[in-house]
């Protein structure tokens, strides 16, 4: 049976790592609020209470997919992709050759999949900028979402911040990484200092063993999950806090690189609100 919330987690059936992003200090004293924004791994094989769970109790209206073109036709239609309340947005963070405009519009059934060989390598990005060469492949992996595939970072931020009443999840595969850059910067604009980002990053490491065993049932993940260790998939707290000292350094801070790019004051003012008020 799918249980209630313990903390911060929301304990489902079928994912492992979903977590409400509510509850987190700010740099002013408050706090983010519950029921806003979750963050969660794949939601492919959520059980009828968990569908009931987040629809009905905790009011999700969204889903943010950050996973790519391949990764969803391959996994199939998930249980929140029949509730018609519930609206689906995609926004790959890693380079694709070839993308459907509307990937959710495409029945898996009659779609052609035409994926390159070796497609779970786009897992990592394709280019690491000369000045991040010496940087960890875990830290390179996250500057490549900012640096390869900004503009869906900031449209998935849109995504969260336009969504109306109700609750919106991001999620990709572990929901740690792809998820973990686009929930660090929702947090950096409500106002959570620095070090709860990189705490809140880091709790995956408290599932990561169940995790990796999820990924490994799915043909799709199995190999990537088969071939390295655990702790290869083990976020660690450093890896974070490198990655927004560097956006420090390069920009200002989290909201030097959003305004950088086009996420402006009105913008980060909306999220804000939607996080805390």
């Amino acid at each position: 049976m799918t249980s209630t919330r313990t903390g911060r987690w929301v304990r489902l059936d079928g994912t492992t790592n979903t977590r409400d992003l509510g509850g987190l200090p700010t740099a002013d004293g408050g706090r983010t609020v519950p029921g806003r924004i979750l963050r969660s791994d794949n939601l492919q094989t959520l059980s009828d209470d968990d569908v009931r769970l987040l629809v009905d109790e905790i009011g999700l209206r969204q889903v943010v997919d950050l996973r790519t073109t391949a990764e969803i036709l391959l996994e199939g239609r998930g249980p929140l992709r029949d509730v018609a309340d519930v609206t689906h947005r995609h926004f790959t963070l890693l380079p694709e050759r070839g993308h459907h405009t509307d990937v959710f519009a495409v029945e898996e059934d009659d779609a052609e999949l035409d994926l390159p060989a070796g497609w779970l390598e786009s897992l990592l990005p394709r280019q690491v900028a000369a000045h991040d060469e010496g940087e960890s492949p875990a830290v390179r992996s996250y500057l490549g979402y900012l640096g390869q595939r900004g503009d869906n970072v900031v449209e998935a931020l849109r995504a969260l911040t336009h969504a109306g009443p109700g609750a919106s999840v991001v999620h990709c595969a572990a929901g740690k990484d792809r998820t973990g850059v686009v929930c660090a910067l929702s947090l950096a604009v409500a106002g959570v200092p620095h070090e709860e980002i990189v705490a809140d990053y880091a709790m995956t490491a408290e599932v990561i063993d169940a995790l990796v065993a999820k990924l490994a049932s799915s043909p799709t993940y199995a190999e990537d999950m088969q071939t390295r260790d655990v702790a290869s998939h083990t976020p660690r707290a450093e890896t974070m806090a490198r990655v927004l000292a560097l956006l420090d350094e390069r920009h200002g801070g989290p909201l030097g690189w959003l305004e950088s790019h086009g996420f402006g004051a009105d913008e980060q003012a909306v999220l804000r609100s939607r996080l805390r008020d």
